[in-house]
């Protein structure tokens, strides 16, 4: 089976885990946080960062600390993981969705504008499977509008948006190093910010708020988001690799853009003239003339060995918000709609070879051949 994804862990990961642990410190404190802290953020050119134990809990303290609280409004595309959505709905504030590109799956622009409403508070811009969001123009919208800007940057760790690395851009961002991401730590995920009070609020609010003059006395509520030193251990091997992991993601891209180049009926991410992608997974999306979606491309990849994975489903169509009268059942965002139900990933892992892309690419050359001859 030729995996979706693999990490690759051949650098100082094991001999920093070591140290760790022969440290003594293998909690929240401990030498490799403030490291791994510094060293990411510093190579994003950000002041801050605050390392927590997932993307999804790093979201949450972001928006605590940009002053999210309950009654506000945060948009956001509809097309992204269901994390987005919880971390504004704990806080007690209100998802507004919109809908994306259809040729980057980024936030479509235009529509910011005409959903914000006097309780707006934040616009969260989703940079999607390895490719920017078109961030001046958020931020002048933000700016008119005296919004706060989050990058959801779990997906573009090394990516440039105009020069300028992504997480670095809005007023805050976050991370995931979920075990897919292009940079690991298994679990774990980090604020970045070069606002100093927003900062100081998330490293309070990702450990239980306490206060620094009296540690058991409460003024806020907050959570133990906190990353262990052994998380972060690996995250400062992974760190040093970065660029080296950026440019072979690039690479694997690149087989796969002039492979896919001429196959009629599949469409990919196009990447901008302002952008720097990396590729974080390969995905296509299939055009709707094939009489296929997804889950037959998928069913079929995988009787030849080949893994895959199914794009989000659109925030708009999920049950639970429905139930909880955040979206109506007449909401429609055609592009998330469609790329929900015609995309998926292709296998994007450290360790792929050219050989495991033109096998990849030859089978969906079969699939597609049998499809039209109705023997999928």
């Amino acid at each position: 089976m030729i995996p979706v994804n693999e990490p690759a862990l051949d650098g100082h990961e094991k001999d920093y885990l070591i140290e760790a642990i022969e440290s003594g410190w293998i909690s929240s404190d401990g030498a490799f946080i403030k490291q791994f802290e510094e060293d990411f953020s510093g190579y994003l050119g950000a002041k801050y960062g605050v390392a927590v134990s997932s993307g999804t809990a790093a979201l949450e303290t972001a928006l605590y600390s940009a002053g999210v609280c309950e009654g506000d409004e945060v948009i956001m595309p509809s097309f992204t993981i269901i994390s987005c959505a919880i971390a504004v709905i704990r806080l007690g504030a209100k998802p507004v969705f919109v809908d994306v590109e259809s040729d980057n799956w980024c936030i479509n622009v235009n529509q910011i504008k005409k959903n914000i409403t006097e309780r707006t508070k934040l616009i969260m811009a989703v940079h999607m499977y390895g490719h920017p969001a078109d961030m001046t123009p958020i931020m002048e919208i933000a700016n008119q509008h005296d919004l706060v800007v989050l990058e959801d940057a779990s997906q573009v760790h090394g990516a440039e948006y105009k020069g300028i690395k992504c997480g670095a851009i809005g007023h805050i961002s976050i991370f995931s190093f979920y075990a897919n991401k292009i940079i690991t730590t298994g679990e774990g995920g980090m604020v970045i910010t070069s606002d100093k009070e927003m900062s100081k609020r998330a490293r309070s609010y990702r450990n239980l708020c306490f206060q620094e003059d009296r540690r058991f006395y409460h003024e806020d509520l907050g959570y133990n988001f906190r990353m262990t030193n052994l998380q972060a251990a690996i995250g400062v091997a992974q760190v040093e690799r970065l660029d080296e992991f950026v440019k072979r993601k690039r690479y694997i891209g690149k087989l796969y853009v002039d492979a896919l180049r001429n196959i009629d009926g599949i469409k990919t991410q196009v990447e901008q003239k302002w952008a720097k992608m990396v590729y974080w997974m390969y995905c296509i999306e299939l055009d709707e003339s094939l009489g296929m979606d997804s889950t037959a491309m998928m069913q079929a990849l995988r009787k030849r060995g080949i893994g895959t994975h199914p794009f989000f489903v659109g925030l708009h169509e999920q049950p639970i918000l429905l139930k909880k009268g955040l979206v109506k059942s007449s909401d429609a965002f055609p592009v998330t709609e469609r790329i929900s139900r015609q995309g998926l990933y292709l296998p994007s892992g450290m360790t792929l070879t050219e050989k495991d892309v033109n096998t990849v690419v030859d089978a969906i050359q079969e699939i597609i051949k049998e499809s039209r001859t109705g023997n999928v």
